[in-house]
């Protein structure tokens, strides 16, 4: 006996409402019964549970919710079609080409391209006229499902191999592909917005190299980057913030500055500090420093390389080893690049049995350490391979974990208000409670930690994102992430538990009970790096550094070749104070000598002339607010020292 068909399904709304349709309608024809302006604003459904397009149909009872504009899945949704709409465009205009894969990111999508001929600037310009060709032709995305054997024979067919080795890779005996236009089909699980049309505001922005799967022996692509918002005027804000973030791009910024370089001999992802630069980095580091010894950490300093024993133990050699260099054959054994702190460390806290009564025990050290990036990841400052972390490893006991993270916490917090920073945000990733067994530690250890992390954040009044199944494999940790002078958010601090070095490496103390423990352990970073950390405050200022971290701070100019003793003298006196400062001899005029300092962005310029010399004064001017007036030395001098003493983060 045949089973009845379903002809009416019972749809559960995200309010608890439950309303009968028949069975086969869509999300969108539910939304345009219950409100024709939900029907044009949403972006896609869930039904019971999963992503789903708006024009599919429902064929059983279900619950229903609709994704929004405002929901980063929206948007994800949202760029992942204009991805589509892009390699659409393409297809049309360059037919021979063949498709990578193109995924929405963060600030846009992107769609790698494999094409002979290199896209040039005009090529971009006639496929973002042909996507808004296709955005007003309002075609449909359509879901195919389609058979492994037979969506194979047809992309062999059309020579689209990439296509043929993600579905061997990905695919079931069934997978989803979309459509889109005449020529456009993608292996693809979707969900994608109903129609070109409502893909309202995008832009394509450039074009680069890429690898096929990110690996160099892979064939090279073409890919494009793009952005698009739900309106207009996000997409103009984001473009305005994109033009300013070339302005105050930290590379451009090193150069002109004189701060640091990247020299081709010496390989690619090395960072050379000039002189500026090595003042900065060293006022970094000296405050660093200071703040270890203030707040009970003890100061270590520890090799950069080790035997290859040592990378097995910790779990790098298995587990890490393509982001590490290539072991190095010694006469004693194989030796490594260090591409982490943390086992040495736990080095020194194992040299001999630690009691309770020691801990908690902070070992802190600004150490470099050496990771192999890609050629094509590699960014300037902000990604190397060869960089200083502020590296801290804490080792305690259950009771002592706790006011650890608080300490951990409140220390990111002064770094950041310290250095200018005025909003930020946390989040604190979660294991999946054990589910799919990819974590390490036992739950009850999972559970205290993440309880001292949750009771940590409440402690400081802190704001805190929950991101459930985002923790590392050997614990959980909280992530706190800086919002700059344009608006957008870098990850800095990381506070991370870890559950598996102390258990690899046999840690112990003796406890109150005279037994062997193991410790917990945290580690715990701050700038992050201090490569990284230089590059987001040249950004964020723009390259005019804060008074106390300017590597100039005073530049004195005399006027005339009868001015350079008294300018001498001034500068004398500037050092004398602990002031920075140096004298610009050089035989130009004084407006041509402002118009240089103020290039390099020093705070203030002394400039002295006959009036000067015989009032024993200088004419002081700011970089932002021009000329000051003139001012006895030892006013100017207490002026700049008390911005310089308060960390003022303009002056």
């Amino acid at each position: 006996m045949s089973q009845a068909t379903v002809t009416e399904i019972t749809v559960t709304l995200s309010d608890g409402t439950q309303k009968k349709f028949p069975a086969g309608i869509t999300p969108l024809e539910i939304a345009r019964e219950i409100d024709p302006g939900l029907a044009e604003q949403a972006v896609a459904a869930r039904v019971n549970g999963t992503p789903w397009d708006l024009t599919r149909p429902i064929e059983g009872d279900a619950n229903l919710e609709f994704i929004l504009p405002g929901e980063p899945e929206a948007l994800e949704i949202y760029r992942h079609s204009a991805a589509h709409l892009l390699a659409a465009a393409v297809l049309e205009l360059y037919p021979e080409t063949k498709l990578g894969i193109g995924p929405p990111t963060e600030t846009g999508f992107f769609y790698d391209f494999l094409r002979e001929q290199p896209f040039t600037d005009e090529d971009l310009a006639r496929i973002e006229q042909k996507m808004w060709e296709l955005q007003r032709k309002d075609l449909p995305y359509r879901r195919v499902v389609t058979s492994k054997e037979e969506g194979l024979r047809k992309y062999r067919e059309k020579g689209e191999w990439m296509k043929c080795e993600l579905i061997e890779e990905k695919a079931g005996e069934e997978f989803t592909e979309y459509t889109l236009g005449d020529h456009f089909v993608d292996f693809c699980r979707g969900p994608h917005v109903p129609s070109t049309s409502r893909i309202k505001a995008f832009k394509l922005l450039s074009v680069a190299g890429a690898y096929w799967k990110g690996d160099e022996r892979n064939p090279q692509m073409q890919r494009i980057y793009g952005t698009a918002f739900f309106t207009q005027e996000e997409l103009d804000r984001y473009l305005h913030q994109l033009e300013e973030a070339k302005k105050r791009d930290h590379r451009r910024l090193g150069k002109e500055l004189d701060l640091f370089s990247f020299q081709e001999v010496a390989g690619a992802g090395l960072v050379f500090f000039h002189p500026k630069g090595a003042i900065v980095r060293k006022v970094m580091e000296d405050w660093m420093r200071d703040q270890y010894l203030a707040r009970g950490y003890s100061l270590v300093y520890t090799p950069h390389i080790a035997r290859a024993d040592l990378w097995k133990i910790s779990g790098h050699y298995d587990f890490y080893a393509e982001n590490m260099f290539r072991a190095m054959e010694m006469d004693d054994g194989l030796y490594q690049l260090k591409p982490m702190n943390c086992p040495f460390h736990i080095l020194i806290y194992k040299d001999r049995m630690r009691s309770y009564r020691e801990l908690p025990i902070r070992l802190g050290e600004l150490g470099t350490v050496y990771r192999y990036e890609r050629s094509g990841v590699m960014h300037g400052l902000l990604r190397a391979r060869g960089f200083t972390q502020d590296d801290a490893h804490i080792f305690c006991t259950p009771e002592q974990i706790e006011d650890e993270v608080v300490g951990c916490l409140d220390f990111a917090i002064h770094v950041l208000k310290t250095f200018g920073f005025k909003e930020y945000t946390a989040e604190l990733s979660t294991w999946d409670g054990g589910v799919s067994g990819k974590y390490d530690g036992e739950p009850a250890q999972w559970q205290l930690a993440e309880n001292a992390l949750k009771r940590a954040t409440e402690r400081l009044g802190l704001s805190v994102k929950v991101v459930e199944d985002e923790a590392a494999f050997y614990g959980p940790k909280i992530d706190v992430k800086l919002v700059d002078a344009i608006g957008r958010t870098w990850q800095l601090s990381t506070i991370q538990f870890d559950f598996t070095l102390p258990r690899r490496f046999q840690l112990e103390y003796i406890g109150e009970d005279g037994k062997p423990h193991q410790p917990l352990m945290v580690h715990r970073a701050l700038f992050g790096s201090i490569e990284r950390f230089f590059g987001i405050l040249l950004e964020h200022y723009a390259g005019a550094l804060p008074v106390w971290l300017s590597p100039v701070q005073v530049v004195v100019l005399p006027i005339a070749d009868r001015h350079v003793a008294y300018a001498r003298s001034v500068r004398e006196r500037l050092l004398q104070a602990g002031i920075r400062a140096q004298v610009d001899e050089r035989n130009e005029k004084v407006n041509y000598k402002i118009r240089e300092a103020q290039l390099q962005k020093v705070p203030f310029m002394a400039v002295v002339g006959d009036r000067e010399v015989q009032a024993g004064t200088v004419a002081v001017r700011n970089r932002r607010h021009g000329d000051q007036g003139a001012k006895p030395l030892a006013e100017f001098i207490d002026l700049v020292r008390r911005l310089i003493d308060e960390k003022v983060p303009e002056e």
